[in-house]
């Protein structure tokens, strides 16, 4: 895990003394909140429904466990006893007051965190596999190229007033666990014929009111050029990008007016141009950082197969479990698994204080000290003995968090909504925990399969409907909520967007239409092996849409 050098301590240490002085003079009524806006974004503060709202940033998803009981003494001291783990593997808080956000921003700084770049027309958090480091099917860890990015991208001066926010994730699997077809820029590592590690480089994805995939510039960019390439990408848009629209300034938009074939050709022209400069990763740079996150010495540990024969068939909830939340590692003795905050009713991404110190510990005492968020709102503990797995799943149904429901149709993808988001239209939570108390039963889940439910409760799509197997979106129309429904999203290695079935369902029928929508599913596999996404790209929307709306579907 990277570790701070004297300059990022000096440099968050004069961030939060500088907010904090900004955040005094907002209080003290010497700058209006239209003032202070452009300075509370550039440090993560969001102006929300009901009260001020902090974003802090987990670079690539991971965290130790000081990190995470950081956050716990955080969401008990600050907020009211939680946080939200969110989509771009960061973590928001709420509640907090404004003049506490400093003293929050001075114990972040205390464990190497900060907020900086949370929010803004900036380049955002980067994102990577949440399994990275450790999964079995990866070709290296994709981790030190994020954290490269990171250092290059904060406060860049040249990039830090973009015409958008700007997303940039990465990846190392052929089974794409990142989404990096669904961000500005998606970079998939992987290894030339020669064994040479680089890139295969997409830009210009996203989703919102006009969602896109990102399309393939270049097959294979060498590791020394990335971040050559990536400037090379950012000065074309930074040029070219709306900044009159803001509904227009994302980059896909530029791909989209320009054309794939031409943007390409604009950014290898800015590329030839930067030449063999200083932006060149030399490869003992690349292997100092990528040192920071060796994985943790691995002992061998062979009994564990035998362990959890025993354990599983004693415990039917232990054998849900393993077959749900525990992934493939590189080392035969472990496992990656992943913790559920989607238990049945509770709201998807939430964790208390109580939760977060007991992660904290289980990392600790079982998992390398490391944490992971994903994309999905989860947690993962990425370096576990399969001989320890029953005592981590016992401690973890102490504490709540052993829902064996991951990928099932419980395990569901929801932005905070209209509860809290002052750009939101709709609830998503109470949609969210509606679903899943329909669907509750463990057998009724597993014989549904994998099954990707994903709610927003606005058109910017933070709940990243667009591509939910069954994606939910909540607008307004006439003073209710009413939600829309799109069908075949994938945000995997074979990105689709989803495709409107029809009109949409009040908040009493919407779980319901979910419900149905299932059903026919069911009744129309070739079996248990085919999933509801290879179903549905067979099918097309036909019987999903006679199944919805009757006689109404075959008029149309």
């Amino acid at each position: 895990m990277y570790r701070y050098d004297e300059f990022d301590h000096a440099f968050v240490a004069a961030r939060v003394a500088e907010f904090r002085d900004q955040a005094e003079r907002r209080l003290a009524g010497e700058i209006t909140e239209e003032q202070f806006k452009p300075l509370r974004l550039m440090n993560g503060v969001y102006l929300q429904l009901h009260a001020y709202m902090l974003r802090i940033a987990v670079p690539y998803g991971t965290l130790s466990s000081r990190q995470m009981r950081m956050l716990a003494h955080i969401a008990r001291t600050y907020d009211k006893g939680y946080g939200h783990f969110t989509t771009r593997q960061n973590i928001q808080f709420n509640w907090p007051a404004l003049a506490d956000i400093p003293a929050i921003l001075a114990d972040l700084a205390a464990v190497e965190m900060h907020a900086i770049q949370t929010s803004g027309n900036c380049i955002r958090n980067v994102t990577a596999d949440h399994f990275a480091g450790a999964a079995a099917d990866e070709v290296a860890d994709p981790r030190p190229y994020a954290e490269i990015l990171r250092q290059w991208s904060t406060v860049h001066p040249e990039f830090s007033y973009l015409p958008r926010k700007f997303k940039i994730a990465v990846t190392a699997a052929e089974r794409d666990r990142a989404a990096i077809q669904v961000h500005d820029i998606g970079l998939h590592l992987k290894k030339d014929a020669d064994g040479r590690l680089g890139f295969a480089v997409y830009v210009g994805g996203g989703q919102g009111r006009t969602p896109m995939i990102a399309k393939k510039i270049r097959d294979f960019l060498p590791e020394a050029d990335l971040l050559s390439y990536v400037t090379a990408i950012m000065r074309v848009y930074n040029l070219n990008g709306r900044r009159d629209n803001k509904f227009k300034a994302r980059i896909k938009i530029l791909v989209h007016e320009t054309g794939a074939q031409a943007f390409a050709a604009a950014v290898e022209q800015e590329f030839a141009a930067l030449g063999d400069g200083a932006l060149r990763l030399p490869e003992e740079d690349v292997a100092a950082i990528a040192a920071y996150f060796a994985p943790p010495a691995l002992a061998p540990r062979p009994e564990g197969d035998a362990a959890l024969a025993a354990a599983r068939a004693a415990d039917p909830g232990f054998a849900a479990w393993l077959r749900r939340n525990v992934h493939q590692h590189r080392h035969p003795d472990y496992a990656s698994l992943t913790i559920s905050l989607k238990g049945i009713g509770e709201a998807p991404g939430d964790a208390s204080d109580v939760q977060m110190d007991a992660v904290a510990d289980l990392a600790e005492a079982y998992a390398g000290d490391e944490i992971r968020v994903s994309h999905e709102q989860n947690l993962i503990l990425p370096h576990v003995a399969r001989a320890d797995l029953k005592a981590v799943y016992d401690r973890l149904v102490a504490i709540g968090l052993a829902t064996a429901n991951a990928g099932l149709v419980t395990d569901m993808i929801a932005c905070p909504g209209l509860d809290y988001c002052a750009l939101a239209n709709a609830r998503s939570i109470p949609v969210a925990q509606e679903i899943a108390g329909r669907f509750a039963d463990q057998a009724r889940q597993e014989e549904i399969g994998d099954l990707k439910i994903k709610i927003s409760g606005c058109i910017n799509a933070c709940g990243h409907h667009h591509v939910g197997h069954i994606g939910i979106l909540g607008v307004e129309k006439k003073g209710s909520e009413l939600y829309q429904i799109t069908l075949g999203g994938s945000a995997d290695e074979a990105t689709s967007i989803g495709e409107i079935v029809g009109r949409g369902f009040g908040p009493q029928e919407i779980a319901g239409a979910v419900e149905t929508i299932v059903e026919t599913y069911l009744g129309h596999r070739t079996g248990r092996e085919e999933s509801f996404l290879a179903a549905y790209r067979r099918l097309g929307p036909g019987p999903f849409k006679e199944a919805l709306y009757g006689d109404h579907a075959k008029a149309a």
